[in-house]
């Protein structure tokens, strides 16, 4: 027995006008500063008031949020009492929202303890809306949340079906002005998504074709939207993709190259999407070397229409590796960590930590190929060097 869990959700343009008329009385936003001052909480805020409700704001979140921040969010929280928190912004803003939802009706709780059979009741006190401003993490459709604890640099990643948005709110607009490394990085993190939640070992009917379906718009839209900010028709297609992906892989699970993109990027300070979508070439070619049927990589050659899409397993597989890295070249990322500037004596010294850190992520338990350590040790160093994978 398994489940389904998505949100309510309202997309499209001008979708942000369904918040007229939601019911409720008092709300409460959780944010980032930078959202803030460009003036996206008094966007939300005029729309709720026009629904009659008090509202309230935190707009302290900062990038991979920490356990710490979300604590003093909290007391906020619960000295406002809504009966709606909104998580307004990317994957750290509503990640933190659902962190301090769970806080809020469930004080005995810490963060880091919720675990998927976990019962929390959430929901008697309030319930969370997510309104994403950009087109990647998908966090909007998930209970997946990626914290940090400030007290030993680690990222804690824990999931609960309970910590599903109530509702997602999905408005193309808020994403018009995204910076092209964003748009990039975002984007990016959209296709891993996709990637890892058909392939991983908790795949299943319902989320399969979901994956496929975000794969493909972000083959078709990424580029456009990367080349033009104001191409609106690809802004609301990837903003559509990152949430389809995140229903996707909500509903089966990430893979190694979350495991390893979590562990690097706690490390180094690095974007999520840039580290996930860096480290996904060559979590591909380790776990090619399993049999296409468990791999499932030649499927995507079909999805995404490759001339090698008919040939043999090696071949497809193959192709759809190189049109990943071309796309993410086509992009302007780094394809190595060296191409990031990181000195190797740096790396080096970080590898057992890393290790220790993506070894202790729960994305690395449902990859088709789980890496002994010695394998993970390489695999860190190959990327470092831009090597093809070749054990």
């Amino acid at each position: 027995m398994w489940f389904f869990k998505s949100p309510e959700i309202v997309y499209g343009e001008d979708a942000l006008s369904y918040l007229d008329e939601l019911p409720g009385s008092r709300a409460f936003i959780v944010t980032d500063p930078v959202l803030h001052s460009l003036g996206f909480t008094e966007r939300i805020a005029y729309h709720l008031r026009k629904a009659g409700m008090e509202v309230g704001y935190f707009a302290e979140v900062e990038p991979e949020p920490s356990l710490q921040t979300v604590r003093r969010g909290a007391e906020q929280l619960r000295a406002f009492a809504p009966d709606w928190i909104v998580g307004l912004g990317g994957g750290s803003a509503m990640d933190a929202a659902k962190a301090m939802w769970v806080l809020y009706e469930r004080p005995d709780i810490e963060p880091d303890a919720i675990a998927p059979f976990l019962f929390l009741g959430l929901g008697r006190r309030a319930r969370l809306l997510a309104i994403p401003t950009t087109a990647g993490t998908g966090a909007e459709a998930t209970g997946a949340l990626v914290l940090t604890d400030l007290s030993d640099g680690r990222k804690v990643s824990v999931i609960s079906r309970e910590t599903v948005p109530t509702l997602a709110v999905v408005d193309p607009s808020l994403t018009r002005e995204l910076p092209q490394r964003i748009t990039a990085d975002t984007g990016l993190d959209v296709l891993v998504h996709a990637v890892e939640g058909y392939t991983c070992t908790f795949r299943n009917d319902f989320s399969d074709g979901l994956c496929l379906k975000a794969l493909q718009l972000v083959f078709q839209y990424l580029p456009r939207a990367y080349a033009d900010p104001h191409d609106m028709e690809a802004r609301e297609h990837m903003a559509n993709a990152a949430t389809i992906a995140g229903l996707g892989f909500g509903n089966s699970l990430a893979g190694l190259a979350h495991a390893m993109g979590h562990a690097f990027g706690a490390t180094f300070k690095i974007p999520h999407g840039r580290t996930v979508a860096l480290f996904l070439p060559y979590v591909m070619e380790f776990t090619a070397a399993l049999p296409a049927e468990v791999t499932r990589y030649p499927d995507l050659a079909h999805a995404l229409r490759l001339p090698e899409a008919n040939a043999d397993a090696a071949t497809a597989t193959a192709a759809v590796i190189a049109t990943i890295r071309d796309l993410e070249r086509r992009l302007e990322q780094p394809l190595s960590v060296a191409a990031m500037g990181i000195a190797r004596e740096r790396y080096e010294a970080a590898l057992d930590q890393m290790c220790v850190f993506a070894e202790g992520d729960g994305t690395i338990t449902v990859n088709a190929r789980i890496p002994e350590r010695p394998e993970l040790i390489r695999l860190f160093q190959y990327a470092y060097e831009g090597r093809r994978v070749d054990f």
